[in-house]
């Protein structure tokens, strides 16, 4: 779609406009003035993109727009059902399955996309509680799920799961299976300055720290090679097909500010308090890990709903590694020996997550020759 930014006029500006007044962050418009991308709706855009966990940039683009979309239904506004080809999204389709959860059927990750996971704890809740058993979530099923209390207070349940796999998986890396997620690829080459190249750079990455997981035997897996571009939600769709245990996605970032520059990472969150508790531990082991070993500018750690966060049924983590429009990051990044440390920062913060604080060393002093041995006594 067209991106859309202030300045802007049109049907398509008008749609904009109507749905950030629906959803109560703008005012009414004059119905006689032009639709104008203006500064204030440029600012209710902003307010929308923080309390979803986009990219708050102010413009309206296809991930915005998914978004603003969703956002206008609830549950019981429409019949809802898994649709193979198409997949039904939206605000609904979370209420429900949040519902589920609450009531204690495994609808998957609230992320409000109708799977078949979702289906299936439909079908599940359906049969429990005597309705027809179709999958579809129609008037009969929304009035039983309003009318039945929750069985499960006091967290998120599929949060709970998420975290008791980590415990069950145990604190050896062999056996498990990671996807690798190199940005970019193909004719995207991501932030390019002075020749050097996201793509090439995280695709370099990538294979430095697949090797390094090889060693530990971990099956590690990559999404891309040097000429193809998935978009996220065929990156996503790999990673969930695979049966991973994590997907770590790895990115460079660019800014128009030459200043710009450090280390960030990104677990799910929706940014309204729903957050992937071991995604968030993994982006903070994987923080620490990789500023003390290169001491890179700290920049935190944040709860996003991008599509790969989002749509993966494992932990997913995105690491956003310097800025290549910083001389000083670009130089450490273009050096074979820096990529090979922050491969080496982010093993160790995978086998962290796994070790549950046991046996556990100071941020930055545990070596890859260290992870071996260990990996070799509990075998």
């Amino acid at each position: 779609m067209q991106l859309l930014r202030r300045g802007d006029v049109g049907s398509d500006v008008a749609e904009i406009r109507s749905t950030l007044t629906r959803l109560g962050m703008l005012p009414p418009a004059d119905p006689q003035a032009p639709p104008v991308f203006d500064q204030q709706v440029e600012h209710a855009v902003r307010a929308f993109q923080q309390q979803r966990g986009l990219i708050i940039d102010g413009i309206v683009g296809p991930a915005t727009y998914r978004a603003l979309r969703d956002a206008t239904f609830r549950l019981g506004d429409r019949p809802l059902a898994y649709l193979m080809s198409q997949p039904t999204t939206g605000d609904d389709v979370l209420m429900l399955q949040e519902r589920l959860l609450e009531l204690g059927y495994d609808a998957g990750r609230a992320n409000g996309v109708f799977g078949q996971q979702t289906e299936q704890a439909l079908k599940n809740f359906q049969r429990d509680y005597g309705l027809i058993v179709d999958g579809m979530c129609g008037p009969d099923t929304v009035r039983a799920l309003r009318q039945l209390q929750p069985k499960v207070r006091g967290g998120r349940p599929v949060l709970l799961r998420e975290q008791e796999r980590v415990r069950n998986a145990g604190s050896r890396l062999s056996g498990k299976r990671i996807v690798i997620d190199p940005g970019h690829g193909g004719q995207d080459r991501g932030v390019v300055v002075d020749g050097v190249s996201e793509a090439d750079l995280m695709l370099d990455l990538a294979r430095r720290l697949e090797g390094k997981m090889a060693a530990t035997g971990m099956e590690a897996l990559l999404t891309r090679g040097p000429n193809n571009c998935p978009d996220e939600a065929e990156r996503a769709r790999f990673a969930n097909e695979a049966g991973a245990d994590l997907i770590l996605s790895l990115h460079s970032d660019g800014n128009s500010s030459p200043h710009a520059q450090g280390v960030a990472t990104f677990h799910y969150g929706t940014g309204n308090g729903t957050s992937s508790t071991v995604g968030e531990a993994l982006a903070g082991f994987i923080q620490r890990e990789v500023t003390a070993r290169t001491s890179m500018r700290n920049c935190g750690s944040h709860p996003k709903s991008w599509d790969l966060l989002r749509l993966t049924r494992c932990t997913a983590v995105r690491v956003e590694v310097g800025y290549l429009t910083n001389a000083e990051d670009r130089a450490r990044l273009a050096t074979p020996g820096f990529r090979d440390i922050v491969a080496e920062g982010i093993l160790v913060a995978v086998k962290r997550l796994y070790l549950l604080g046991k046996d556990d060393q100071p941020t930055g002093t545990f070596t890859f020759n260290d992870l071996l041995r260990y990996e070799m006594s509990k075998s």
